[in-house]
C-alpha cells in the first residue's frame, strides 16, 4: 500500500466497509498524530523509524480456518502452544486480518459478543461506537494515535450483565510479512457483574530486520465486575550478536482498563520477547471499592531493552490495588520498570513489590516508583530490591546434578511462582519452557 497518508486511511477503512464515523476518527486521531512528537523519555534506544516506508496493511494468502489446527500448523506454532489456544476461545490475527474465531456461535447464545475488530464494527456499530476510545483516547499518546489512525484488525468483547463467560477467551497476533507493521486494536466490555478470563500471545518468524507492532488494548469493567487478562509476549527478539540484536520487534504498545463501583480488573504480565518493548497496562480505579492488580515477570536477553510498568490511578473513595514484578536481566539487556500510584480518593491503599536479578555484569535493571497523594486517609508501601541469584543456592543445585541454566531457570521459576500460578492452565507449562528457554545460553 502507498505510503502513510490521509488516502492510505481512507483505503484501510474501505477495505473494511467501516462507517462514516470511523472513518473521520481514524482521521482526526491521524491529524492529532502529525502534531505529535515521538517519546524518547524512555530508557531504550533504537534506529529512527520511516513511518512512510513501513507496510500498513497486509491481508494473509488463502487460509484453510475451517480447522484451527491446520492454521497454527502453517503459522508454525509448537505442539504446546498449538494445545493451549486450542483450548480456547481464540480470534487469532495474522499481520493485518483475523483468519480464524472459534467458539463465536456458542458464546452467541449466551449474549457474548467474541468477533474480530473489523466484524463487530459492522454487525454491532452501536456498541463500538459507544466504548471505542474511552479508555484510550485516540490522542492518549502518540503510538495510540497512530494506532487509531491505521489499526486494521483485533478483537471486540462485550459480555452481558450478569454473565460469566464459560471458557476463557483468547487473542493471538502473528506478524508473518517482512515489513509489515502489525496495529491491531482491542475492546473488551464487562457489563455489570459480568466475568471474563482473557489471554493474549504472540509470535513472529526470524528477520534480519526491525517490524514494528503498536497494539492498543482498552477494558471497560462495570460495577460488580470482573476481567483477568493475562499476556505471554514472545514476540521475536532478535539475533544477538554479542553487542546489539540483529532484528526484533520494536514493541510499542498502551494497555489501560478502568474499574467502575465494586469492579475488578487483574493483569498478568510475561515478557520474554522482543527487541524493544515499551509498554504499561494500567488501570483507572474510578468507582468506588474498585480493585486492580499487576503481576509481572520480565526476562531480558541478549541486547533486548525493556522499559514496562504500570500505572494505579485511584480516583474512587475505599479503592485497592496491588503491584507485583519480578525482572530478570542477563547478557547485555537492560530493563527498566515504573510505577506510577495516584491518589485522589479518600480511604484507598497500595502495595507495591519489586524484585529485579542480574545476571552477568553486562546487564542492567532499574526500578522507578513514583507516587502521588492527592487524597485523605491513603496508605501505601512499597519495596524495591535488585540483586543477583543466590550463589550457595546455585551451587546446591549444581552439587545435585542440575546444569546452572536449568538451576538458574529454576530459581527464577520458584520467585515467580506468584506471577505464574495466575495463568490459565494451558499457559501454565509454556510459560515454564518460555523462562527455561530465555535462559538458555544455546
Amino acid at each position: 500500500m502507498a505510503k502513510l497518508s490521509e488516502n492510505l486511511i481512507r483505503e484501510i477503512s474501505a477495505k473494511r466497509n467501516e462507517p462514516d464515523w470511523l472513518l473521520q476518527w481514524r482521521l482526526d486521531a491521524y491529524s492529532a498524530w502529525q502534531r505529535m512528537t515521538e517519546p524518547h523519555w524512555a530508557d531504550i534506544d533504537y534506529a529512527p523509524i520511516d513511518y512512510d516506508s513501513l507496510n500498513y496493511y497486509n491481508e494473509p494468502g488463502e487460509i484453510d480456518n475451517s480447522d484451527l489446527e491446520s492454521v497454527y500448523d502453517k503459522m508454525g506454532l509448537p505442539d504446546s502452544e498449538k494445545r493451549a489456544l486450542m483450548g480456547m476461545a481464540t480470534d487469532t490475527v495474522i499481520d493485518s486480518r483475523s483468519v480464524h474465531t472459534s467458539y463465536t456461535a456458542e458464546l452467541k447464545k449466551l449474549g457474548i459478543i467474541f468477533l474480530p475488530f473489523s466484524d463487530a464494527v459492522v454487525k454491532h456499530p452501536d456498541l463500538v461506537k459507544k466504548y471505542l476510545g474511552t479508555v484510550v483516547p485516540a490522542t492518549d499518546n502518540f503510538f495510540a494515535a497512530l494506532n487509531a489512525a491505521v489499526f486494521s484488525d483485533g478483537t471486540f468483547v462485550y459480555i452481558p450483565p450478569h454473565t460469566k463467560c464459560p471458557i476463557d477467551l483468547a487473542s493471538y497476533f502473528r506478524i508473518e510479512t517482512a515489513k509489515i507493521g502489525q496495529f491491531e486494536r482491542t475492546l473488551i466490555v464487562a457489563d455489570t457483574g459480568a466475568e471474563l478470563s482473557y489471554m493474549e500471545g504472540c509470535s513472529a518468524p526470524r528477520r534480519p530486520n526491525h517490524q514494528l507492532h503498536s497494539g492498543v488494548v482498552e477494558i471497560v469493567v462495570m460495577d460488580n465486575a470482573v476481567v483477568k487478562y493475562a499476556t505471554v509476549q514472545n514476540w521475536f527478539a532478535g539475533d544477538f550478536d554479542g553487542t546489539k540484536n540483529n532484528g526484533g520487534i520494536l514493541n510499542f504498545v498502551t494497555k489501560r482498563g478502568i474499574c467502575h463501583d465494586n469492579a475488578k480488573l487483574l493483569w498478568t504480565q510475561i515478557e520474554v520477547g522482543s527487541a524493544l518493548t515499551w509498554k504499561y497496562p494500567s488501570t483507572i480505579l474510578r468507582g468506588n471499592h474498585a480493585y486492580s492488580d499487576f503481576y509481572s515477570l520480565s526476562i531480558t536477553r541478549g541486547a533486548q531493552m525493556a522499559d514496562t510498568g504500570t500505572k494505579m490511578i485511584h480516583i474512587g473513595d475505599n479503592s485497592i490495588s496491588n503491584i507485583v514484578s519480578y525482572g530478570v536481566a542477563t547478557d547485555a539487556s537492560t530493563q527498566t520498570f515504573r510505577s506510577l500510584v495516584s491518589f485522589t480518593g479518600t480511604g484507598c491503599a497500595n502495595a507495591s513489590k519489586c524484585d529485579s536479578r542480574i545476571i552477568g555484569n553486562r546487564a542492567s535493571a532499574n526500578t522507578l516508583p513514583r507516587i502521588i497523594h492527592n487524597g485523605n486517609n491513603n496508605e501505601q508501601s512499597h519495596e524495591a530490591t535488585t540483586g543477583t541469584i543466590d550463589a550457595a543456592t546455585l551451587t546446591y543445585l549444581n552439587m545435585a546434578g542440575i546444569d546452572t541454566d536449568s538451576a538458574i531457570a529454576l530459581i527464577i521459576g520458584a520467585s515467580a511462582t506468584p506471577v505464574l500460578s495466575r495463568l490459565p492452565m494451558e499457559f501454565l507449562v509454556e510459560s515454564k519452557q518460555l523462562i527455561q528457554m530465555a535462559l538458555s545460553k544455546d
